[in-house]
């Protein structure tokens, strides 16, 4: 099982981006999807997740601006982000609780990355 997150780029402020990651392998079912990010010289932080019955939460500094969803057919989830501000800019990372094939309890995985810079 793998996550591949894309989407990731140069915006000016303002602007407005959309990430993609895409899971693939041996999955069984998924449950939770989510994104963190973690910028320059700072901890990894929550930004949404959303849970495999489409419900949302959001941290705050992007509540408005941003919006999570998932299309559980294509096993892949979305972060639509409006209003980017510089203090956006940073790796944004997917995850997803996958309950693998012949597996009985969920594992969480996680995307390579991808890089979010938003200029002023």
């Amino acid at each position: 099982v793998q996550l591949q997150a894309s989407g990731g780029g140069l915006v000016q402020a303002g602007g407005s981006l959309r990430l993609s990651c895409v899971a693939s392998g041996s999955i069984g079912s998924i449950n939770a999807m989510g994104w963190y990010r973690q910028a320059p010289g700072k901890q990894r932080e929550l930004v949404a997740t959303i849970a495999s019955r489409g419900s949302t939460n959001y941290a705050d500094s992007v509540k408005g601006r941003f919006a999570i969803s998932r299309d559980n057919a294509k096993n892949t989830v979305y972060l639509q982000m409006n209003s980017l501000k510089p203090e956006d800019t940073a790796v944004y990372y997917c995850n997803a609780e996958i309950v693998p094939v012949l597996l009985l309890r969920s594992k969480l995985y996680w995307g390579q990355g991808t890089l979010v810079t938003v200029s002023s």
